[in-house]
């Protein structure tokens, strides 16, 4: 009976201990499946077809530059540069294509070639000049996102028609970039699994001097990692430019990071030595169905960030907790049986997520109308101008009894593209845009228009769309008044410099066309100085402070928006409002407070708060099928120390 009952605990230890085990060596995929399951728990939007696909298209990119940086992991490495490479990959393709009238063909191919070229400096660098990885790649981060701007000189480019078609669907429904992320994990699993300089990844990354002692050329074979991992990254850049019709330099920042991320909650160990490509997979697939999924329940776009960052410590954890419970490490020549059995283990996570689809649908049944549900797209929260819309929109929203949905793009037009199509898969009774870029936000706009969704644009328009409505006030019309005021306040005569806005940003492009046109009725004022210093309040005190060097007698600043006018203001000192003229854009509390102040002497006010407000009155109206006016114009106007008194907002 005593030998019954050991048999029988021992068993039982032994059924727990491999269940630990199981969940111990899939930790990822243990994840993505307990994930998929809150995120359908949660919301009935989430098992839908259309979503799914898009939580493929949105892990696209993100998975096509992880497989490339997995190789650089697998071998001790790092490369921080790959979401710079990409941006300059695509503005290669385009501006070769568009503005120098290469065949396509070739196109391609030297936006390929300018990925490989980058991968080689950096593995030149790291091999030959003994930097680290992360200095090395950090330089060329830098170099990489320089030479876009330099190139596309700050403004997107179109896409060749022929090469956007990689953003569309086959047969209607199936997305091209799930197909190409699909083909590049084939790849990497060959290339590490099946190939020589896979096997010497892992070999380098165990332990690089007992490679290098047991015959194995670590330099060369570092030059061609690096090489692979550019060469990805240039892919993940043509799909990333073909989803948003064209290549924006300023595309993919912090995208780096992500690939990372994704990596390493795939298994993979920054020490070197594991990783595979199924893992890298599923850390994006973590990633885009977090978003996703957070997109969906109106979580917050800054608390989106926390959550995500916590994934990322959490799978650091969950590795160190692996190697220290002895769990089978992912590494080259994983035996048969090994094989057989990760393959049973993804058909048995194929069988629980196919359950928990029909599971879901029975639970989330018959889901309400949705004509009053109402989702916001800003291009930052981080901007005054915009949180005042955000206000406005939420207040109007309440006031309505409308559900509205406000989620921040960062300034990201691709991530602005996937809030979209996140939008567009809820069903939602209309969206509200204001675009990162005009023409970036058309291919998801379009969506919307297939699902006879109506869109309304805020601030700006959307190109090659169809939108029910735009609220707006005219930028380059502010952009003429701010000259206007500037000019006459001082006499139409002296020297000024221009704080421009976030290079490529439609506000920035036409507020600066405004200004320039306004200013050609004053020929005494001269331009001495123009440099962006993004909309942000920090850059623009550091971009005057600089500039204040070389034209300390200057006699007026136009800053593109306030942020910028009241850093200007704080390296101007006691200059400004005295010597120094400074006008901004926008109208927002601290700028109007600087124009009581008289620091700042004016500032073209935009009215955000009424923008939101109007938006959202004709979002409502454009659902229930009401007409609206295509145009809505919100006047624009110069506020001084004589009138704030009187402006509202």
């Amino acid at each position: 009976m005593a030998t019954d009952t050991l048999k029988n605990t021992t068993g039982a230890r032994g059924a727990t201990g491999g269940l630990r085990r199981l969940l111990l060596d899939n930790g990822a995929l243990t994840a993505l499946i307990v994930l998929v399951i809150a995120m359908s728990a949660l919301s009935g939007d989430f098992m839908t077809t259309d979503n799914l696909l898009n939580v493929g298209v949105q892990a696209a990119v993100t998975a096509i530059l992880a497989f490339g940086v997995t190789f650089v992991i697998v071998a001790a490495g790092i490369d921080l540069s790959v979401g710079s490479v990409a941006a300059l990959s695509a503005t290669v393709l385009a501006w070769s294509a568009t503005s120098q009238g290469i065949p396509v063909a070739l196109a391609v191919v030297l936006a390929i070639a300018t990925g490989i070229a980058c991968g080689l400096v950096n593995g030149f660098l790291i091999s030959y000049g003994k930097l680290p990885p992360f200095i090395a790649t950090l330089a060329m981060l830098s170099v990489g996102r320089g030479l876009s701007l330099v190139i596309s000189q700050g403004s997107p480019i179109p896409f060749p028609d022929s090469v956007s078609h990689l953003g569309d669907t086959l047969g209607g429904w199936l997305p091209v970039p799930v197909l190409v992320m699909v083909v590049m994990g084939l790849i990497t699993a060959f290339v590490l699994g099946r190939t020589y300089i896979g096997r010497s990844m892992y070999a380098i990354g165990g332990n690089e001097e007992a490679a290098r002692l047991s015959g194995l050329r670590v330099k060369r074979q570092k030059l061609a990692i690096y090489a692979l991992s550019g060469l990805f990254a240039a892919a993940a850049g043509i799909v990333l430019a073909s989803r948003l019709s064209s290549a924006q330099p300023q595309a993919a920042q912090g995208y780096e990071l992500d690939a990372i991320a994704a990596v390493v909650i795939g298994g993979a160990s920054l020490a070197g030595g594991t990783g595979k490509a199924s893992g890298t997979l599923i850390g994006a697939l973590i990633l885009a169905v977090l978003r996703n999924g957070l997109n969906l329940l109106s979580v917050s776009a800054f608390w989106q960030q926390v959550v995500i960052g916590v994934v990322i410590a959490l799978a650091v954890l969950l590795d160190t907790l692996r190697r220290k419970a002895g769990a089978t490490p992912v590494a080259a020549g994983a035996s048969q049986g090994g094989k057989g059995k990760q393959a049973a283990t993804y058909v048995l996570a194929a069988v629980v997520a196919a359950a928990v689809v029909g599971a879901m649908s029975f639970l989330h049944n018959g889901s309400p109308a949705k004509n009053q549900k109402v989702g916001l797209s800003l291009s930052t929260l981080n901007n005054p101008f915009f949180v005042q819309i955000r206000s406005g929109a939420q207040a109007e929203a309440k006031k309505l009894g409308v559900d509205l949905t406000v989620t921040d793009a960062q300034n990201d037009a691709s991530q602005q593209a996937n809030q979209l199509q996140n939008f567009t898969s809820e069903g939602l009774g209309s969206i509200i845009v204001n675009p990162v870029d005009s023409d970036a936000a058309g291919p998801s706009v379009r969506s919307a228009n297939k699902a006879d969704i109506p869109v309304v644009g805020v601030d700006r328009g959307v190109n090659n769309a169809e939108t029910a409505a735009l609220v707006a006030s005219d930028n380059v019309e502010g952009g003429k008044l701010g000259a206007k005021a500037l000019a006459e306040k001082l006499g139409g005569q002296g020297t000024i410099v221009i704080l421009q806005g976030q290079a490529g940003t439609s506000a920035s492009r036409e507020r600066g066309a405004g200004f320039a046109a306004g200013l050609k009725e004053y020929p005494g004022i001269k331009v001495v100085a123009k440099q962006p210093a993004d909309f942000d309040r920090t850059k623009g005190l550091d971009v005057m402070t600089n500039l204040l060097q070389a034209h300390p007698d200057i006699d007026g600043v136009f800053a593109e928006n306030d942020e910028m006018a009241l850093g200007a203001i704080k390296a101007l000192g006691s200059k400004a409002g005295t010597s120094v003229q400074v006008v901004g854009f926008d109208g927002t509390p601290d700028g109007l407070t600087a124009v009581k102040d008289g620091t700042l002497y004016a500032s073209v006010a935009q009215q955000p708060t009424q923008l939101g407000k109007i938006a959202v009155d004709n979002a409502i109206r454009a659902a229930e099928g009401e007409k609206v006016e295509k145009t809505v114009k919100v006047p624009v106007k110069v506020v001084t120390k004589e009138n704030v008194a009187g402006f509202g907002g």
